[in-house]
């Protein structure tokens, strides 16, 4: 018995989604394995561009590590985040 995901435009076998999902990761995974745990902050500023890494943390959503005489941060976290499609609107409340 087979069975599916359904989605707005197709369904799709659920044998095929989770080895397309398990691919994905398995790519991702090697893409980042040889990055450091933290990175500096003028380093974060060159990889991911200063305006995002400010936007985030002006966000809340990376916390950076102050360290005597420098600041850094979390190299996954900010990968998450620039894999994230985020809304740059903010609603009018």
């Amino acid at each position: 018995m087979s069975h599916f995901l359904q989605f707005p435009d197709n369904m799709i076998p659920y044998e095929v989604f989770i080895k397309d999902l398990s691919a994905r990761i398995v790519c991702l995974l090697k893409s980042d394995k040889d990055d450091p745990e933290f990175i500096s902050q003028r380093k974060a500023y060159e990889l991911f561009g200063r305006r995002n890494v400010e936007r985030w943390r002006k966000e809340g959503k990376v916390i950076p590590c102050k360290r005597p005489g420098k600041v850094e941060y979390k190299t996954s976290e900010l990968r998450l985040l620039q894999r994230t499609v985020q809304d740059y609107f903010k609603p009018n409340k």
